[in-house]
């Protein structure tokens, strides 16, 4: 099961996924992503911190929003945190962000392949919307 909530943080469209990102699911995640460059949004924070699974189409889904963000001149980050825990607590449109182990796995799965240099990762939503926070190192 998967859930997809959005939000507007200034000019950033956030992506709150909570679930397993798989062969099943993923294509929702894609969808919303396409949907979102189709109405203009440029700037795209994908919030994976309570993603318990993700596999190889999960993965997929991930690289291809990147490359399609960098091909219409946007930007593209996505959440995710080191230890398994959740970035803030409480619901966002449904989606309960309390603490959960969730995020940690995708971040092992994006190393374990290679791919974690390529993305933007940041601990929680507000420091990759605020201009101000730096990227965590891969």
């Amino acid at each position: 099961m998967l859930q997809v909530t959005t939000d507007n943080r200034g000019d950033w469209y956030v992506l709150w996924v909570c679930g397993e990102l798989d062969l099943v699911t993923s294509p929702r995640v894609r969808q919303h992503v396409h949907d979102a460059v189709a109405q203009g949004r440029r700037r795209l924070v994908l919030d994976l911190s309570a993603v318990r699974f993700c596999d190889s189409s999960g993965v997929g889904v991930l690289i291809a929003a990147r490359r399609l963000l960098s091909s219409c001149g946007g930007e593209f980050r996505l959440i995710l945190p080191a230890d398994g825990g959740v970035g803030a607590a409480g619901a966002t449109g449904g989606v309960s962000r309390t603490a959960v182990s969730g995020g940690a796995h995708v971040n092992r799965v994006l190393a374990a392949l290679g791919v974690r240099r390529l993305f933007a990762v940041y601990a929680d939503v507000d420091d990759a919307t605020s201009g101000t926070a730096e990227p965590l190192s891969a």
